[in-house]
C-alpha cells in the first residue's frame, strides 16, 4: 500500500505580493519533495485566480475560506490588495483577522479525518495562526517573501517606533544596531505616521509578539549574503530561521500569476533580440505601485536624453485608476512615445511585462525597480545591477541593504512624493550601465552574488547548496515534531 503524503497548510494574506512567493514556494516544494502534498488557503475570489495560474500537472489543493468584504466596510469582492486604494489595505488587514475561525476549522477537520498537516506555513501578517496552531498541536512557521534585511528591519521598526523619540530626520532601530542609521524618507508614509495608536501600530501591536508561538520563520533569501537580517531574527526571536531562497515562479507560472496584457512575450523578445549585450534598462515599479505625474515626466525626460535603450513597464500615474488605460499624450512629454518607437529605442509596457524573460535576456543591462524583494531576486539571479527607486513596505530598507552592504544598487529617488529631476536621474543611470569605476564595480559585486545564489541551489549527490540544506532541515524539523506528538499519543500521555 501506497505511503500517504505529508500534508503542509499554506495561507498567505491576500495580495499578490504575498500569494506570489507563496504559490513559488508551493511549487517547489510540490516540484522537489515528492512526499508531500499542498492544502493552499484563502478567500474565493482569490482562490479562482489561483485555479488558472496551476500548472496542468499540479495537485496543489485549492481550499476556499468564506470571506464578505462588505461586512467589514470595504467595497464588495475587495478580497486582494490589488483592488483597493492604499488607504483601505490597513482594513483588510484587520478583517483578515476575522478568518481566525474558518481556518481552525480547516486545521479541525483534517485532523478528524486523520491526516493531520505537518506543518503550517503562515503569513507575517498572520500572527494569530500561530496560536491555533499550538493549541491543535501542529509545527508552525511563518513564510516571508522578503529577505532577512528587510524583515529584521521592519519587525525592528514596528516592535520599537524609534523614529518618534529622536528629533532629528536620523534614527538607530536599538535593538538592530548593525543596521547602521535610517532616514526618515526611508519610511513608507504609514511608518512615518505611526505614533502607536494609529491603526498600522495597532494591528502590528498585536501581530508581531504573536509570533514567539511559532517555530521558526521560512525567508525568501540566501544564507551567504543576508546574514545581518538572519542573525537580528535568530537573536530576537529565539526561534530557528531557514533561508530557503531563492523561491520564485518560472517564467510560465508567472505569465499565468501576472496580470494579463500588455506586449507579447514574443514580441518582447524579438525587440530585446535585436538590441547589443548589455545595452537596455528595463524599468518597472512592481505590480502595485506607480508614480507621480510630475515623477513620471522627469522619468521620461531622462529615459530620452540618456540615449540609452529600455523597456518601461508603465501604468496611470498616482490619482488615476492604476488599472485604467494609459494616457501617452498626457503623461509623457509631447512626441515621447512617437520618437522612442520611431526611433526603435524604447518600449512602453502597459501594465505588465515578462519580467523574467527581460532580466534574463544578454540585452538587458540594468534594472531601475521599486526594490520589491522577488524582483530584487529575479534580478540577482541574473546577474542584472539595480538602480533603487523603493515605494513601500520594507523596500527602503532593501534598497538600503543592496547599496550599503551587497555593493549591487545605486539609489535615484525614494518613494512618490520626492522630487525628481531629471538631470539625476540621467547621472545615476550612466554611471551604472557606462563602463564607470562605480559601473564596474557593482557589476563585479553582481556577478558575485550570482554565483552565491546558483552555490546555494546546488543540489547533487554530494553536494547541497546552503538553501537546499535549509528546506532540508526545515521539513526535518516539521516531521520530528509530529513524531514526538505521535509517541506521546501512542504512550497515552
Amino acid at each position: 500500500m501506497a505511503q500517504s503524503k505529508e500534508n503542509i497548510v499554506m495561507f498567505p494574506f491576500m495580495a499578490q505580493g504575498h500569494i506570489i512567493p507563496f504559490l513559488a514556494l508551493a511549487l517547489h516544494i510540490e516540484q522537489r519533495h515528492k512526499n508531500y502534498s499542498i492544502t493552499f488557503v484563502s478567500t474565493p475570489l482569490n482562490i479562482k485566480k489561483l485555479k488558472s495560474s496551476l500548472p496542468p500537472n499540479s495537485s496543489i489543493d485549492l481550499h476556499e475560506i468564506p470571506f464578505n468584504s462588505s461586512s467589514h466596510g470595504l467595497p464588495p469582492n475587495s478580497e486582494n490588495c490589488d483592488v483597493l486604494p492604499y488607504n483601505l489595505v490597513i482594513h483588510l488587514l484587520r478583517a483578515s483577522t476575522s478568518l481566525k475561525p474558518a481556518f481552525k476549522e480547516v486545521i479541525s477537520s483534517l485532523i478528524n479525518q486523520g491526516r493531520p498537516p505537518l506543518c503550517i506555513i503562515a503569513d507575517i501578517f498572520f500572527g494569530w495562526t500561530c496560536g491555533v496552531a499550538k493549541e491543535l498541536n501542529v509545527f508552525h512557521a511563518i513564510f516571508s517573501g522578503s529577505g532577512s534585511y528587510g524583515l529584521a528591519c521592519y519587525y525592528s521598526f514596528w516592535t520599537n517606533l524609534p523614529h518618534n523619540k529622536v528629533t532629528s530626520d536620523e534614527f538607530v532601530l536599538p535593538d538592530f544596531e548593525e543596521a547602521s542609521r535610517i532616514h526618515k524618507s526611508q519610511l513608507a508614509l504609514n511608518m512615518l505616521e505611526a505614533d502607536g495608536t494609529d491603526s498600522w501600530s495597532l494591528f502590528q501591536g498585536e501581530n508581531f509578539p504573536a509570533w514567539v508561538n511559532s517555530n521558526g520563520i521560512l525567508c525568501n533569501t540566501i544564507e551567504e549574503f543576508d546574514q545581518i537580517g538572519f542573525m537580528y531574527l535568530k537573536r530576537k526571536l529565539g526561534l530557528s530561521v531557514w533561508p530557503v531562497g531563492p523561491i520564485l515562479l518560472s517564467l510560465e507560472n508567472r505569465a499565468k500569476a501576472g496580470k494579463e496584457g500588455g506586449t507579447s512575450i514574443k514580441f518582447c523578445k524579438e525587440w530585446l533580440d535585436s538590441k547589443d549585450e548589455n545595452s537596455v534598462l528595463y524599468i518597472s515599479f512592481g505590480s502595485m505601485n506607480t508614480i507621480s505625474a510630475s515623477q513620471m515626466m522627469q522619468l521620461a525626460m531622462a529615459l530620452e536624453a540618456s540615449g540609452k535603450n529600455f523597456i518601461w513597464v508603465v501604468r496611470p500615474p498616482i490619482g488615476f485608476d492604476i488599472n485604467s488605460e494609459f494616457r501617452s499624450s498626457e503623461w509623457l512629454p509631447e512626441g515621447f512615445e512617437e520618437r522612442i518607437r520611431d526611433s526603435k529605442r524604447g518600449l512602453l509596457m502597459k501594465n505588465w511585462a515578462p519580467q523574467l524573460e527581460v532580466l534574463s535576456h544578454r540585452a538587458t543591462c540594468a534594472f531601475l525597480s521599486h526594490c520589491g524583494w522577488n524582483s530584487v531576486l529575479e534580478a540577482l539571479i541574473h546577474g542584472v545591477p539595480i538602480i533603487g527607486w523603493p515605494m513601500a513596505a520594507e523596500q527602503f530598507f532593501n534598497a538600503k541593504f543592496l547599496e550599503q552592504e551587497m555593493g549591487v544598487c545605486v539609489e535615484v529617488a525614494r518613494g512618490k512624493t520626492c522630487e525628481v529631476k531629471h538631470e539625476d536621474v540621467v547621472a545615476k543611470i550612466e554611471l551604472v550601465m557606462n563602463e564607470t569605476d562605480k559601473g564596474k564595480e557593482i557589476r563585479r559585486k553582481v556577478s558575485e552574488i550570482r554565483e552565491m545564489i546558483k552555490n546555494a541551489m546546488k543540489d547533487e549527490e554530494g553536494c547541497r547548496g546552503s538553501s537546499v540544506k535549509a528546506m532540508d532541515d526545515f521539513l526535518s524539523a516539521a516531521i520530528s515534531m509530529k513524531n514526538k506528538i505521535n509517541g506521546r499519543v501512542n504512550n497515552g500521555a
